[in-house]
């Protein structure tokens, strides 16, 4: 699969430079280069490039102003590109799908490549889902609604496999399946991952959106926990019960959510 790619820099050389670097891998297609903003803007609008590199400091429209000027479309990939480590942080809340320092060392950027194809195949496999939706609901319904019941593992991959996390003035990259459980404080959540606490500034309804619901469940209206690390189950009085989890810790499953249980009795 081609990677149609477009450049984004305000310095000629910048962009010389990343194109000798992209020109090792094959599947990568450079199919426009522009020096500015609004250039990039028009030139994503018009090409719906899979992948764009992104000079952050540029005059008058930076990066960042490019992707709010995105808002109304389908965005493609973006890797940010910059002189300055400062902006790496606004560059994760951008959901950057990477950052890359200048001069851009070879061996940093096959490992973007490695995630952009990661991402770009998951797309592929949810649009290709999608579409089968759409034939099967013309031609066979009942199948479509099989496949819509979320059961299948194609849906799967539309779920977050790592969440990037500000906490502290760091980017901690945690990989979903290490996280244990989460709970709610206001709109923050604090995410445990067994050796580790981090506080993630975010509704728990958003998040649950971004999670697997066959392993992450709520059990309690402010935790959520991951089902695979349940080991072993402890009622209680009232219709209540404690979960324990792998790490030893215990938490209370409310009745309101005491169908989750029952997925650990057979």
């Amino acid at each position: 699969m081609s990677i149609r790619t477009i450049l984004v820099d305000d310095e000629p050389l910048a962009i010389q430079g990343l194109e000798l670097r992209l020109a090792a891998h094959d599947d990568v297609e450079i199919i426009a280069k522009c020096q500015n903003g609004r250039e990039a803007i028009s030139a994503i609008k018009t090409h719906k490039p899979d992948l764009v590199f992104l000079d952050i400091q540029m005059p008058g429209f930076d990066g960042f102003s490019v992707v709010q000027g995105l808002m109304d479309v389908e965005p493609p990939l973006f890797v940010f590109v910059t002189a300055y480590s400062d902006h790496a942080i606004r560059a994760f809340e951008a959901q950057a799908t990477d950052y890359l320092m200048k001069p851009v060392e070879e061996a940093r950027l096959a490992d973007t490549l490695d995630r952009v194809r990661q991402r770009l195949s998951e797309r592929q496999s949810v649009g290709e889902a999608e579409k089968l939706k759409e034939v099967l609901a013309e031609h066979a319904p009942q199948a479509a609604a099989e496949i819509g019941d979320g059961g299948d593992s194609v849906n799967a991959s539309r779920f977050e496999k790592m969440i990037n996390i500000k906490d502290r003035g760091q980017i901690f990259r945690v990989d979903v399946d290490t996280i244990e459980r989460i709970d709610a404080a206001g709109d923050y959540m604090c995410i445990y991952t067994g050796d580790n606490t981090l506080i993630l500034r975010e509704t728990m309804k958003d998040l649950e959106k971004r999670l697997d619901p066959r392993r992450f469940q709520r059990i309690h209206r402010s935790t959520i926990v991951n089902l695979d690390l349940v080991k072993q189950v402890k009622p209680h009085t009232n219709g209540e019960c404690f979960l324990v989890l792998d790490s030893g810790a215990s938490v209370k499953v409310s009745r309101s959510y005491r169908d989750v249980v029952a997925r650990f009795v057979h």
